[in-house]
């Protein structure tokens, strides 16, 4: 693409924009990179990655760059030999820190169900030196110093330095501290020079003091003496200093050669980082333009709903909505000047550049860009006084240019066309150069003052006029792009609001020709029509708004509604599970009564015990089992009952046999009791009167059903293991009676307990035959899915 033709569009603004969002110096050179693509496969992959960088910014923020540097110079020196300063490798070690930091953010939020397959699959190939790392930090700190630990030569060196160092201030103290020295110091201090330690000594007692002078002040009455007692103590030190020195250059050059074994991996890192780095500015750019995904296409379409052009102020710039490439391939608007056509062919021009280089768009959802094989612009003054060429000149030669580069896969962009010269042969020459263009089949939005060109573009097939909205009332431009509507001249108009005598505009409106007025006519009449029919729009669009509210309002009443049903169910459902419980328990206790008694009263229970056992279990039943009971009597007189007869005991719900007959009563025996019953109580099951021969009986099985009021899951988050234990098993009890092959159970991923004390107790259970932790998508490590036998 033509630099000078991204520098017209503004193209760098928008570069520099994005580069500020970059958080590394890696990912800020990416975006000074970044050119405008003409693959169509490219370009998609490239706002595929910007539109998961925008998802994963808005969701969990950025990715955690912090350390990240680019260690390139430092790597080439490594790797030619070079040993590598304390400062570069404690960049080397933070950058490895930060891409494996990087690399760990990423894949948890690809894991953590939102999906970012092409920035995952990118943090993925990001190699980890944890080796290399701790082995930098163990001997460099924080303020890029070798620390005492880097070796034990070191530390013994260092030790001795600080013991010379100690020993050499003590000696010194003693010295400035004595009343016959004090007098010949300027000051009572000690000091260094020339990395040697110094006392200020007064210029006329320099004959009392024996040592060596290393300085003298500016005035010349201080001299600065090493007193001849320090000097070998001072010699020791320097010794010393020089064996550290030595002792840092191996543990620096050791590093070093550690780091040149990593150096084409970590320049590798480097690439990957800056690459997640720039998609992350580009996603911080379209949240700071509030830009959309624009969908992209190669047959030369493009269609912008409210497309803004992002280097005007949100609260200035004025939105167009522009079709091209479907019905019509170019464009003519026309209009007064500061209407806002250049802007708007900046706009169209910008746009598609931006979605061409990966961006995201200022405009609504649903636009629609074309990847261009380039895109030519001829816009502003192009005077050039140097080259001592007009206005009209200088756009001429821009053309040529376009006209010799454009291919039917180009979109040109042509600002007053054919404007500089006579008007009538400027008029001529638009319409040639428009006509070639239409013929090469490229894509063209031209403006233009000429009204020769309104008629062109209404006789041409494939060519719409458009035109900049002008209110006449304000006398000022909206900056509208109106498509489908020329512009028309309102300098009648304007003259007449602004006070020109009316006999003046009179007599100008006679010297327009009949045919210029018809035409200004037409124009306005569809002016007329357009504004009635942007009100009746605007007016379905509020109807439109106000439904979709009142559909939304329905729908979360619908939602809320459903959502107190089930908790209501859900209530409901555990009061009669309580219920049933309770009864249970009652019964299991009335039975324990019921099987002591006989077994202290040889089978035979009084009568008086029973009734009172009897109450007891009716008084347990829940009323809604009661009602049941009763409503499963039969209607119909019951059928003759004799001795020996197998019947069902309705308020017991039992089978029995009957031993005797008194009057209205019947004496069954139900198991190892006896109970009188009466015998509209008692069912007819089996008379002994059709009583076949007995066959052999058949071991009892039981068999299991499907329930489908039972649940195939059961969620367990945020309860603790005692009654999460209590749950699943009375969840297995009931998925194993319903014939249910496979159950979930929901216990969170969090600290593990839960699951562990659930895993050990699925282990024992005997309706379990395996279990797993669940596969992707069916939760992971959050779920256990288990086998029923």
């Amino acid at each position: 693409m033509d630099s000078k033709i991204l520098t017209t569009l503004e193209y760098p603004k928008i570069i520099y924009r994005l580069s500020q969002h970059a958080a590394t110096s890696l990912g800020k050179a990416a975006a000074e990179a970044l050119q405008p693509v003409s693959d169509l496969e490219a370009v998609k992959m490239t706002l595929q990655i910007t539109d998961e960088a925008y998802a994963a910014d808005r969701l969990k923020g950025s990715a955690p760059f912090g350390g990240v540097a680019d260690i390139k110079a430092a790597l080439h020196r490594s790797r030619i030999g070079g040993t590598l300063n304390p400062a570069e490798l404690l960049e080397i070690a933070s950058t490895a820190r930060g891409g494996r930091r990087v690399k760990k953010h990423m894949n948890g939020l690809h894991e953590d169900h939102h999906p970012i397959p092409l920035l995952a699959g990118t943090a993925d190939l990001i190699s980890e030196h944890k080796q290399l790392e701790d082995a930098i930090f163990d001997c460099i700190d924080d303020q890029a110093e070798v620390m005492d630990t880097a070796s034990a030569e070191l530390a013994s060196i260092r030790r001795e330095l600080r013991s010379g160092e100690s020993r050499i201030r003590e000696k010194l103290e003693q010295m400035i501290r004595s009343s016959s020295v004090q007098k010949m110091l300027q000051e009572a201090i000690i000091t260094l020079r020339n990395d040697r330690y110094v006392i200020p000594v007064k210029q006329e007692y320099r004959a009392h003091f024996g040592g060596i002078v290393h300085d003298q002040s500016g005035s010349g009455a201080t001299l600065f003496i090493e007193p001849e007692t320090i000097v070998a103590m001072n010699n020791k030190l320097r010794e010393l200093k020089a064996g550290e020195q030595r002792e840092i250059e191996k543990i620096l050059q050791k590093l070093t050669a550690l780091t040149s074994d990593y150096v084409e991996d970590l320049l590798y890192n480097l690439d990957l980082l800056g690459q997640i780095d720039f998609a992350y500015a580009k996603a911080r750019l379209a949240h700071e333009m509030k830009a959309t995904l624009p969908r992209m296409n190669d047959r030369g379409f493009l269609k912008l709903k409210r497309g803004r052009h992002p280097l005007i102020e949100a609260d200035k710039v004025v939105p167009i909505d522009v079709e091209l490439g479907n019905n019509y391939t170019a464009i003519i608007v026309t209009g007064p000047n500061t209407g806002g056509k250049t802007v708007s062919l900046k706009t169209i021009g910008l746009l598609s550049l931006m979605a061409m280089s990966g961006l995201f768009v200022p405009a609504e959802d649903g636009s629609q860009l074309c990847v261009f094989d380039a895109i030519y612009a001829d816009i502003g003054d192009e005077q050039s006084i140097e080259q001592s060429l007009s206005t009209f000149s200088s756009h001429l030669k821009n053309i040529i240019r376009i006209l010799s580069s454009m291919t039917s896969k180009s979109l040109v962009l042509l600002d007053e066309l054919g404007a500089g010269t006579d008007p009538a042969e400027g008029s001529a020459l638009a319409i040639a150069i428009l006509e070639h263009v239409h013929a090469m089949e490229s894509r063209i939005v031209a403006t233009t003052h000429y009204s020769e060109l309104k008629a062109y573009a209404y006789n041409r097939k494939g060519v719409i006029n458009a035109s900049m909205e002008f209110d006449v009332a304000t006398l000022s431009p909206t900056y509208r792009l109106l498509v489908g509507v020329p512009g028309r001249s309102n300098a009648f108009a304007i003259a007449e609001r602004l006070g020109l005598p009316r006999t003046i505009i009179d007599h100008a409106r006679g010297e327009v020709s009949e045919e210029d007025q018809r035409v200004e006519n037409m124009i306005a009449s569809l002016e007329e029509n357009r504004l009635s029919a942007e009100t009746e729009r605007q007016t379905a669009e509020s109807f439109r708004r106000e439904m979709e509210t009142l559909r939304a309002r329905h729908e979360a009443e619908r939602e809320r509604f459903e959502e107190q049903k089930d908790k209501l169910l859900q209530k409901a459902q555990e009061e009669a599970r309580e219920a049933v419980a309770k009864a249970k328990r009652e019964a299991e206790q009335i039975i324990a009564d019921l099987r002591k008694l006989a077994l202290e009263e040889g089978a035979s229970v009084k009568e008086h015990k029973l009734i009172e056992a009897r109450r007891r279990l009716d008084e347990a039943a829940p009323e809604q089992q009661q009602s049941k009971r009763a409503s499963a009597k039969p209607s119909h007189k019951p059928a003759k009952i004799e001795a020996g007869d197998e019947v069902t005991v309705y308020s017991l719900n039992q089978k029995g046999t009957v031993v005797e007959i008194h009057g209205t009563d019947a004496t069954v025996q139900l198991g190892i009791m006896k109970m009188k019953v009466a015998l509209d109580d008692l069912e007819l099951l089996k008379s002994t009167a059709s009583v076949k021969p007995q066959q052999p009986k058949q071991a009892a099985s039981l068999k299991r059903s499907r329930d489908d009021s039972v649940k195939m899951e059961l969620d367990l988050r945020g309860e603790n293991l005692e009654e999460a234990i209590l749950e699943v098993d009375r969840f297995l009890d009931e998925a194993f009676l319903s014939g249910l092959g496979q159950v979930s159970i929901i216990h969170g991923k969090g600290t593990g307990v839960l699951r562990t004390g659930i895993q050990q107790y699925l282990r024992k259970h005997s309706h379990v035959k395996s279990f797993r932790i669940g596969n992707y998508g069916e939760g992971g490590i959050g779920v256990t899915v288990a086998e029923l036998k």
